[in-house]
């Protein structure tokens, strides 16, 4: 027998045990006021799409109580939330009571759902660049398959906010259920009026009220070596200070970088130094809501992260620096968009994962610093808006500020 062979019977026989776990506890009754609710598998704080559904479902509804899995308890919840450490006793209890779910990852192996209740998973994207699931072919593996499977049969509603996640979704979540396709409900923040968000971050830090700012936040790298998962490291190749004085010279005004890194890897942006642009870096890394800091940018730069996706949103500039797209799209197995390392060409969506649609990424991509020098100079606003039109068009987008309250009232019906 196999190692991988070895490892899935390991594993089957410990979601095994873990689903005895539930079935003991359904002794309890389901209470229909208790809402269960975890993030990245417990290493979420209160943030992403399930912050902003609870915090609608509580206005509708202050009588609704709330247990949130977390695997750091000094994570910070408003009052009306209850934290709870991410243990398989822990879930089996609190999950088999509540009458609703909320989750934006996968739950664990062996988790158990009881008849009557209501799983509503969020995922935490809905657009990007990163194949998921089948899509990813040999590059996925039958554990994670199974892993998907599992919690995929338990859903009830995946929360989608294009035509685009009509077809990726059904092979990249392993999923044939219903889906709610009313927006993405973190992105209700960078709908409308973002000053008051802008103002609390530059007040926050202490930079000038008219400070610009952008983000850089590269895509979260995970994988697995001799069945450990590990985080990848992210350590750029990008030159801040060029950045800096490039976004200057372009837009004008006097411009910061937000970096936000995954909290595992914030000891990257510490070590980071140098003094003639020190003042000018900032760290949001360790924050659990990224959204209420994007709502604040002014631009934003990532390598493959669907935040691209969602800060355009605002229509703010976006720009990609992918300094590895050909080792990135081995890793990945395939890409949902056609990158090559000629970055002056149109880059249209992969046709086998979206056969339907036919669509032009609105963002330049650079691939070393002298190409994102010149993407930043040569930037033309008017033209990116109009691409960005298209595009919105073209993967019939969901995006109104109001996702957050329809799934809230969708969970109340």
């Amino acid at each position: 027998m196999s190692k991988e062979k070895i490892y899935i019977f390991k594993r089957k026989l410990q979601a095994l045990g873990n689903s005895i776990c539930f079935y003991l506890c359904r002794v309890f009754p389901i209470d229909r006021k208790l809402v269960s609710v975890c993030t990245f598998e417990g290493r979420g704080g209160f943030g992403c799409n399930p912050k902003y559904i609870v915090e609608a479902l509580h206005k509708l509804d202050s009588t609704y109580k709330y247990v949130w899995f977390v695997n750091d308890k000094n994570k910070e919840f408003p009052e009306y939330i209850k934290k709870v450490s991410n243990t398989l006793w822990n879930r089996a209890y609190w999950l088999t009571r509540s009458k609703v779910w909320i989750d934006n990852y996968r739950k664990p192996y062996g988790t158990v759902k009881r008849k009557g209740q209501l799983y509503i998973n969020t995922w935490h994207a809905t657009q990007g660049f990163k194949s998921i699931g089948l899509w990813r072919g040999k590059a996925f593996s039958t554990m994670a398959y199974l892993v998907s499977k599992n919690d995929s049969d338990m859903v009830d509603y995946f929360v989608t906010d294009s035509k685009w996640c009509d077809e990726v979704n059904p092979k990249g979540m392993v999923y044939d259920g219903a889906f709610l396709k009313v927006g993405a409900p973190r992105c209700d923040i960078l709908y409308g009026d973002r000053s008051e968000y802008k103002r609390m971050f530059r007040t926050k830090h202490n930079i000038p009220e008219d400070a610009k700012v952008i983000m850089y936040a590269p895509t979260f790298r995970e994988g697995s070596r001799n069945g450990k998962r590990l985080v990848f490291s992210e350590i750029w190749s990008i030159d801040f200070k060029r950045l800096l004085d490039d976004l200057k010279r372009r837009f004008g005004g006097e411009w910061y970088v937000c970096i936000r890194v995954h909290p595992q890897l914030a000891g990257i942006v510490k070590e980071y130094k140098n003094e003639e642009i020190q003042k000018y870096i900032i760290d949001e890394s360790q924050a659990d809501d990224m959204y209420e800091i994007l709502a604040a940018m002014d631009a934003y730069i990532t390598d493959y992260s669907s935040a691209a996706m969602d800060a355009s949103l605002t229509h703010m500039p976006v720009f990609l620096y992918a300094d590895d797209i050909e080792q990135y799209t081995k890793d990945r197995g395939s890409l949902l968009w056609n990158l090559s390392e000629d970055t002056s060409k149109p880059v249209t969506n992969n046709k086998r994962m979206t056969p339907n649609l036919d669509l032009e990424l609105p963002f330049s991509i650079s691939k070393n610093n002298d190409e994102l020098e010149k993407n930043i100079l040569n930037f033309d606003g008017k033209k990116y808006l109009d691409m960005m039109k298209k595009y919105e068009d073209g993967v019939e987008l969901v995006f109104n500020g109001n996702a957050s309250e329809k799934v809230a009232r969708k969970i109340v019906s």
